[in-house]
């Protein structure tokens, strides 16, 4: 069985198309466009004709790539949609492209399904606790656990561009970025995360997101695909301050840098620093197998034939 979901997230538009019959899950399919739909949307307000617009674009691009394959797709939106004012206006022209309901979850569900998604590609030991992270645009979800299901969760409503919005002299348009702003995004961070650090500490860390896998793929110098990939605190730091000395332009132009991203890094890394700063961790495992795949899971656990 072949299913499909497109996943609307604050910075980005995604789709996966996986294999579910398989005693593993085997990707098919996954696509990812930026579309930066929470563009200047802060705690609440309004999503932007032009945000909207390009979301659109990528979900029509999404389900036809994706049409005739895929025996279920499925709709899902995260921090962006939870916050926006004329969500239900925009879930129903989502609606009407993908001819299924858009689920708009909870930072609770998200955490889970993200948690799901990481471990199906993680080697962990019988018995160890894993926490996983799902650094996003608009949030940044944690949960802990054994096995398959994870035990506690938490949801913060911090991410990539919600800190870059706070902290503009992050995006590296004016040039480098001084120490007083970097010293406010790492405050403001700390503050919004403080959920994470009442979690029990854990012996394996895992991130997802494209805070996470980015930063991967510029340590590697190499933007193509990978499943797993490995990260700590130091690497963190010395990206963070690489691309905190460079213009925008720069950034963009980095081997293994994704563009779209380039502006929303550093404050994703200092998300990622202070995220691994509260649970305690110095390394960490990096996945691209994510909420996308986890979402997919629980729905086919759920109910495997609608």
């Amino acid at each position: 069985m072949a299913d499909g979901v497109i996943s609307i997230g604050t910075n980005s538009t995604r789709v996966l198309l996986a294999d579910l019959d398989a005693a593993h899950p085997r990707c098919l399919l996954a696509r990812s466009i930026g579309t930066r739909l929470g563009e200047g949307l802060r705690e609440r307000g309004r999503l932007t004709d032009e945000a909207m617009h390009r979301t659109l674009g990528a979900v029509r691009a999404h389900e036809r790539a994706i049409r005739g394959r895929a025996e279920r797709t499925f709709a899902i939106a995260t921090s962006a949609m939870r916050r926006a004012e004329n969500g239900a206006e925009f879930a129903r022209d989502v609606e009407a492209i993908v001819g299924s309901r858009l689920h708009v979850l909870r930072g609770e569900e998200e955490a889970v399904a993200s948690y799901r998604g990481a471990i199906a590609e993680v080697e962990v030991a019988p018995g160890a606790t894993v926490g996983v992270v799902d650094t996003g645009g608009g949030s940044t979800e944690y949960a802990v656990g054994v096995g398959t299901i994870p035990g506690r969760v938490a949801s913060c409503e911090i991410g990539a561009v919600r800190l870059t919005e706070i902290c503009p002299g992050l995006n590296g348009i004016s040039g480098v970025v001084d120490a007083e702003t970097v010293e406010r995004a790492r405050s403001v961070a700390r503050a919004l995360l403080t959920p994470l650090g009442a979690l029990p500490l854990v012996d394996r860390l895992v991130l997802v997101g494209g805070s996470a896998t980015t930063a991967a793929a510029v340590l590697r110098g190499d933007r193509r695909p990978f499943v797993t990939a490995d990260l700590d605190r130091d690497r963190v730091e010395h990206i963070l301050c690489l691309l905190l000395g460079m213009p925008l332009d720069q950034r963009k132009a980095l081997p293994g840098m994704n563009p779209q991203r380039a502006d929303i890094l550093p404050a994703g890394l200092i998300v990622l620093g202070e995220v691994l700063s509260l649970t305690g961790q110095t390394h960490a495992a990096v996945t691209s197998s994510d909420l996308l795949l986890g979402y997919l899971m629980i729905r086919a656990e759920a109910d495997p034939s609608s």
